[in-house]
């Protein structure tokens, strides 16, 4: 069984380093995971599969206390595939396993 959220978000840089960029999940979608992953990895991470347009890859979102939600980073080289930047809104899909 696996859960699928899609959403909008944000391209924002990271504050503690400005080369990464992130999006932040929509509260409500970090309560479904918080609710159906209670055990999480380290640093309260969960593993997810991301799709943002034809770019598909692996990676994890992390807990964002100041958002309570998770944050999600996108690569550079997705980025640069999906013609987004800082600033740009993206429609992005995670893929969670849960069995």
């Amino acid at each position: 069984m696996e859960l699928r959220l899609t959403f909008v978000a944000e391209l924002r840089p990271w504050s503690s380093n400005p080369a990464m960029t992130l999006v932040t999940l929509p509260v409500d979608d970090a309560e479904d995971i918080r609710e159906l992953v209670p055990e999480r990895r380290g640093f309260g991470s969960v593993p997810v599969g991301v799709e943002i347009g034809d770019t598909h890859w692996n990676t994890s979102v992390f807990p964002d206390k100041e958002a309570d939600s998770f944050v999600l980073p996108i690569k550079k080289a997705v980025r640069v595939a999906q013609g987004i930047d800082i600033g740009d809104e993206a429609e992005i899909t995670l893929v969670i396993q849960l069995d």
